[in-house]
C-alpha cells in the first residue's frame, strides 16, 4: 500500500469514526444508542426505528452509480432478511462524500433507476439482477425505496470534524473551550468508538448516548493511538505546552510536578526533566523580589535507593534543593520543605519522597497551588479535594516532558 493509499484509508476509517460520533451526539433522548458495526456502519437506535448507515468517504473519487451500487445491494439483502420478519422496521441510509459528479444522481430515485442502475450489474460477462436473485417483487422494491436515504452530498471530514468540536463545546456537562473539546472529549470519543468497533459481540459495540458521554467526560490528555495518528504527536505536544505551559508573567504559585518514571528510564534523562522544571518555574533571582517561588517535584517508580543517587547527583551538579529532611534519620519536617526559596539561599526545586507527602503538603499550604501529573497508563495521584487545578498528561516518554513544558 502506497502512503498516499494508506493515508486515505486511515482518514476514511476517522471518517466513519467522526460520524458514530457525530450521530450519537446528534441523538435527541439520552436514552437512544447507536451500535458500530452492525446491519452496517452504524446503526441508530432510537426506540421505535432503526436507521442502517453506511458510511463512504470519497474525497478523490467522482460520482458514479457503480460506487454505490454494491452497497446498496447488500441494504437490499438485509431488506430482505427481515421482510417477513417481526423485527423493528429499518430505514437504509447511504452516507457519502464524493470530489465531484454529485449532479448525475437525481433524487428521489424511481424503481426503473433502482433496478436498472443499482441493482443490475455484470460478472464474468454475466449479467445479473439482484431483485430477481433475492425474488423481490416491485411492490416489495417500492417499500425499500421508502427505507432508503441516499446522500452523496455529506460533508467532508474537515466540516464533519468541526461540526464535532462545536457540539461537544455545547454539551452543558462538559462546559468545554476548544482546546478541552478536542484534546479531551474528543480524544476520549475516539478511543470509546475504536474499541467498540473491534468487540466480538454486537451487544459489546451498542452504546447509550448516557453511557458514551459519561465515558467521555474525563479531563485526561491520553496518548491513544488514533488520537496520535489524527493530531501527530508533535502538534499534541505542542498544543499542551501552548494550553499549560506558555507564560511570559508566571505566577508565584505552589506548583507540584508529579512525574511517574518506567523501568527503562535514566538518571541522566530524569535529571533533564527535574532541571528543565527548575530553570523554568522557580524564581529567585532578585533580592528585591518578596514573591520568589520555586517547584515541588515528586517522582513516581522510583526505587529508594535511586532516589538516593539522583540527589546525589543534582547537588554535586551545584542544585540546591529542599526534601524534608535536614539530617540522616531525621522524621519528615513540613516545615523545612516548604521552606520559601530566596535569592540568598539559592533553593530552586523542592524533592518530595513519599507520595503520601503530597496530600500533607496540599493542607498545609494555603497559597494557590496547581499540580501537574505526567503518568503513563492511568495517574497514580488521586485526591478528594475539588479545589485544586490538576492537569493530568498522558506520557510515551520521559523526554515527552520537556516537549510540553
Amino acid at each position: 500500500m502506497t502512503d498516499r493509499t494508506a493515508t486515505d484509508t486511515i482518514k476514511g476509517y476517522f471518517y466513519q469514526f467522526d460520524l458514530s460520533i457525530l450521530k450519537i451526539l446528534e441523538l435527541k433522548d439520552e436514552n437512544h444508542k447507536i451500535t458500530v458495526e452492525g446491519i452496517e456502519d452504524i446503526d441508530i437506535d432510537n426506540a421505535t426505528i432503526e436507521t442502517a448507515v453506511q458510511c463512504k468517504y470519497h474525497s478523490k473519487t467522482e460520482y458514479n452509480h457503480s460506487v454505490v451500487a454494491k452497497p446498496i445491494r447488500l441494504m437490499l439483502n438485509h431488506f430482505r432478511e427481515v421482510l417477513n420478519g417481526t423485527e423493528k422496521k429499518v430505514k437504509y441510509n447511504y452516507y457519502g462524500h464524493f470530489k465531484s459528479g454529485q449532479s448525475k444522481l437525481t433524487l428521489p430515485i424511481t424503481l426503473d433507476f433502482l433496478k436498472k442502475n443499482l441493482l443490475t450489474y455484470t460478472k464474468a460477462k454475466i449479467q445479473y439482477k439482484h431483485y430477481d436473485d433475492l425474488k423481490l417483487t416491485d411492490k416489495d422494491l417500492l417499500s425499500f425505496l421508502n427505507q432508503l436515504e441516499i446522500n452523496i452530498n455529506a460533508k467532508s471530514y474537515e466540516d464533519q470534524l468541526v461540526q464535532i468540536r462545536k457540539l461537544l463545546k455545547n454539551q452543558k456537562e462538559f462546559n468545554a473551550d476548544d482546546f478541552e473539546a478536542e484534546n479531551y472529549f474528543y480524544n476520549n470519543a475516539l478511543k470509546i468508538i475504536s474499541f467498540l468497533a473491534i468487540k466480538e459481540e454486537i451487544s459489546e459495540r451498542t452504546i447509550s448516548k448516557k453511557k458514551f458521554l459519561q465515558e467521555i467526560n474525563s479531563k485526561k490528555i491520553l496518548f491513544h493511538k488514533w488520537f496520535l495518528e489524527y493530531k501527530g504527536k508533535k502538534k499534541l505536544l505542542a498544543d499542551l505546552r501552548k494550553e499549560y505551559f506558555t507564560s511570559y508573567n508566571i505566577s508565584p504559585f505552589e506548583r507540584f510536578f508529579l512525574i511517574e518514571v518506567n523501568p527503562n528510564y535514566t538518571t541522566t534523562d530524569l535529571k533533564s526533566v527535574i532541571q528543565l522544571i527548575s530553570k523554568k518555574w522557580s524564581d529567585i533571582k532578585s533580592v528585591r523580589n518578596p514573591d520568589t517561588f520555586c517547584p515541588y517535584v515528586y517522582i513516581n517508580g522510583l526505587k529508594k535507593s535511586d532516589l538516593v543517587t539522583l540527589k546525589t547527583e543534582l547537588y554535586s551538579e551545584g542544585l540546591i534543593f529542599k526534601d524534608g529532611f535536614d539530617f540522616n534519620g531525621s522524621p519528615f519536617n513540613i516545615n523545612s520543605i516548604k521552606e520559601k526559596a530566596t535569592f540568598h539561599n539559592k533553593i530552586t526545586f523542592k524533592i518530595i519522597n513519599e507520595l503520601s507527602f503530597i496530600e500533607l503538603l496540599l493542607d498545609d499550604i494555603s497559597k494557590t497551588k496547581e499540580i501537574y501529573q505526567f503518568f503513563y497508563n492511568k495517574p497514580f495521584f488521586k485526591t478528594a479535594k475539588t479545589n485544586l487545578n490538576i492537569v493530568n498528561i498522558q506520557i510515551e516518554e520521559l523526554n515527552d516532558i520537556k516537549n510540553i513544558i
